[in-house]
């Protein structure tokens, strides 16, 4: 059982009018094996939260902790906090040129695990994943999502999920830019992987739809920088039907 624990965070991002603070005091707790959907309007800062958790250089912490069994997750470089088992599912993920999926893929394991996967087994486990992800073998030659398709992009998201079996995942918007069919498909694809590792998910999104498939066990609006309310799988029906309208005044600045 782990736990990815984040209290009071706050972050800040430059902009052209200066520092902005997009993450107002966020406090939430994930265990193993729990799915969490954050759902708000644009510009609420779910995607800042993703980020932050991962480590990307755009966004300054200023207070507040992110810890996984106890340790420091802001201390950590962003290797080592793939290497401490949190994975994120980019919203738009990079084009990597000159860099084939299939060796992309055992350097990531290769770099998470500490040493590399036995090829036998490795080559089964990629094949059998890319089957169930409804990828054909060609895949594994193509550049790291190069030309890829918005759908393809998000499967390969999921592959890597899959693959390298994080401790918690963080799906940022894993849903937008998919049709129906590779919606289900890669909905499938987060299901087992949490399945076979007991994973934690923070699912990212705007809509419903996507947990029509995956059934988070909490679900979080996200407004202004906060969680404005918390819940359970009701919640996001009811966000469905109302929207965040109600939301918004008690958070609007003098």
């Amino acid at each position: 059982m782990s736990t990815l624990e984040i209290n009071d965070l706050h972050v800040t991002v430059e902009t052209e009018q200066g520092t902005k603070e997009i993450l107002r005091g966020v406090t939430l707790t994930i265990e193993s094996g729990q799915t969490h959907a954050i759902m708000g309007p644009n510009g609420s800062g779910k995607s800042t939260l993703a980020y932050s958790i991962a480590g990307h250089p755009k966004y300054t912490v200023t207070s507040g902790t992110v810890t996984l069994d106890g340790e420091d997750v802001l201390a950590m470089s962003v290797d080592e906090r793939a290497r401490a088992g949190v994975f994120l599912a980019m919203q738009y993920p990079v084009e990597v040129p000159g860099v084939t999926v299939s060796n992309f893929l055992r350097t990531a394991k290769t770099a998470v695990t500490g040493e590399a996967p036995k090829l036998r087994t490795w080559v089964k486990d990629v094949k059998g994943a890319m089957e169930n992800l409804r990828m054909d073998a060609a895949f594994a030659e193509r550049n790291v999502n190069e030309g890829f398709s918005g759908g393809e992009k998000k499967r390969h998201e999921i592959l890597q999920m899959e693959l390298l079996q994080p401790k918690f995942a963080v799906l940022d918007e894993t849903d937008s830019g998919l049709d129906v069919d590779a919606l289900r498909i890669v909905s499938e694809g987060v299901n087992r992987a949490k399945e076979s590792t007991g994973a934690g998910v923070l699912l990212i999104t705007h809509y419903t739809r996507i947990l029509r498939y995956i059934q988070p066990d909490f679900v979080h609006v996200f407004v202004d920088g906060r969680i404005a309310e918390q819940g359970g799988p009701e919640l996001a029906e009811r966000l469905e039907a109302e929207g965040y309208d109600r939301f918004l005044p008690a958070t609007t600045e003098a």
